[in-house]
């Protein structure tokens, strides 16, 4: 029997919570997470160590079976990339005034708040847009969240999405949005970009052409979409979104944004993505944060219900104040009432990605973008010898995929080489990650390893 001063776990008190809520058992709130993804036994745990060192030597066991991604030469992308992280971003991210157990948010500012003030300055600068917000949990939950807003503002219930996103982002969104918003998958043309617009009509993932008409909210577009892939067709579905009273939502990685026009310049409403790649190392599938970005049009802005931070002078003159704008409209004031719940922010995230941003410069963005660029196209081409290159003709960042005889042997072959070479999309497809981190010779060592495997 459970104890009875555990607070809401006795039975009698669950009974009542579950009786003013209407539901049965709480099972009801497991619904929407299939059958064959629960665990309908105990864990399997192992006895209790009776020592604090038992504990220590247990964790370093498991500790040891990780290879990580500086150990091993790594090509592993997929929304998690390997980036390099300047140590100044460690030092100032992992100061006490920064550095909390709750998630980069104390209590007291010691200078935090103008630390977040200046990275959403610094990032509208670099999108082109007014009003960014302080970073929600991952870019998942962000593009979720301009949906939402974009839903909101139209009050219309459909997007359209393009079927370029990874199947994790996908599968987020589709969670986020259900149960009142539906979403239409838009196909990829050969050349993997967003499905042409024919007399208004787009191609859909199940190969029929709907209508793009007025019950839809918004255009969801990628880019570089999950094969890398630049798009190149912003103006023409901004063009397409506004026609119907619809806003285009892109989805954008801020790093990709010294060498390529932000979304603002062709048309985008709202801007979204992660800022994991702005020093943020990869932490075996963490640290991620998600900024949303817009103009400042106070409708749209409203749509908010996440926290923005702004500056105002003070009693004092020449003195100034940072802190939070238009707080009436979160879930923190609004509570129950609120548009869109939110929590704990990622807010030492963007700290450091303010701290990168400052170090990087505009000159230092255009620079590493044009290694990034420079590097995916050598990787590109050099691998085109020995397996085949999709979407080879069009312009890559960071990332393309190749398609071979079995993926997942090939893996396995540069594994044993100390090479992870790749993520699978599928039996025959490797997503493959080129960085400013991987030199020439790196690039080289993996086409000779793939040559061999295959």
């Amino acid at each position: 029997m459970t104890h009875p001063y555990i607070p809401n776990a006795e039975p009698g008190v669950r009974a009542e919570m579950l009786a003013a809520i209407g539901v049965p058992s709480v099972e009801e709130f497991y619904a929407d997470i299939p059958a064959d993804l629960r665990l309908d036994r105990p864990l399997d745990l192992p006895e209790p160590f009776v020592a604090e060192y038992d504990l220590v030597r247990h964790m370093r066991g498991l500790l040891g079976n990780t290879t990580d991604t500086v150990q091993a030469l790594s090509f592993l992308g997929h929304g998690c990339y390997p980036h390099h992280v300047p140590a100044v971003c460690d030092e100032v991210n992992s100061r006490s005034e920064f550095l909390t157990a709750y998630a980069g948010e104390p209590y007291e500012d010691h200078g935090r708040f103008q630390a977040l003030f200046e990275y959403v300055s610094m990032m509208g600068e670099l999108l082109e847009m007014d009003v960014v917000n302080v970073p929600t949990y991952d870019g998942f939950q962000a593009a979720g969240t301009a949906l939402r807003m974009a839903a909101r503002y139209t009050g219309r219930a459909k997007v359209l999405v393009g079927a370029a996103i990874s199947g994790d982002k996908l599968s987020k969104l589709r969670d986020f949005l259900a149960p009142d918003i539906e979403i239409v998958l838009a196909a990829t043309d050969d050349d993997g970009e967003f499905a042409r617009v024919v007399d208004g009509r787009i191609l859909t993932a199940d190969a029929a052409r709907v209508p793009f008409d007025e019950s839809f909210a918004a255009i969801y577009l990628e880019t570089p979409n999950v094969y890398g892939v630049v798009e190149t067709r912003g103006r023409e579905l901004a063009d397409l979104a506004h026609a119907h009273g619809a806003l285009l939502v892109v989805g954008a990685d801020p790093i990709s944004l010294g060498v390529l026009a932000p979304p603002a310049a062709y048309g985008a409403d709202i801007v979204c993505g992660d800022i994991q790649s702005l020093g943020i190392h990869q932490n075996y599938g963490g640290g991620h944060a998600g900024y949303i970005a817009t103009h400042d049009h106070e409708r749209l802005v409203a749509e908010f219900p996440s926290r923005l931070f702004g500056i105002a002078p003070t009693k004092v003159p020449g003195e100034y104040g940072f802190g939070d704008v238009f707080y009436d409209r979160t879930s923190f004031a609004l509570r129950e009432e609120g548009k869109e719940w939110v929590g704990t922010a990622a807010a030492l995230w963007g700290i450091t990605a303010g701290v990168y941003l400052a170090l990087m410069g505009p000159q230092g963005m255009k620079d590493l973008g044009e290694v990034v660029l420079a590097r995916t196209r050598y990787a590109m081409d050099a691998l085109a010898k020995f397996a085949e290159v999709l979407h080879a003709g069009a312009v890559h960042f960071r990332e393309f995929a190749i398609r071979v005889p079995d993926a997942h042997a090939l893996l396995a072959a540069l594994r044993a080489e100390n090479i992870y070479g790749g993520v699978p999309l599928d039996d025959r497809t490797l997503l493959v990650c080129v960085t400013e981190r991987h030199s020439i010779a790196d690039i080289d060592r993996l086409v000779q390893a793939v040559k061999e495997a295959l």
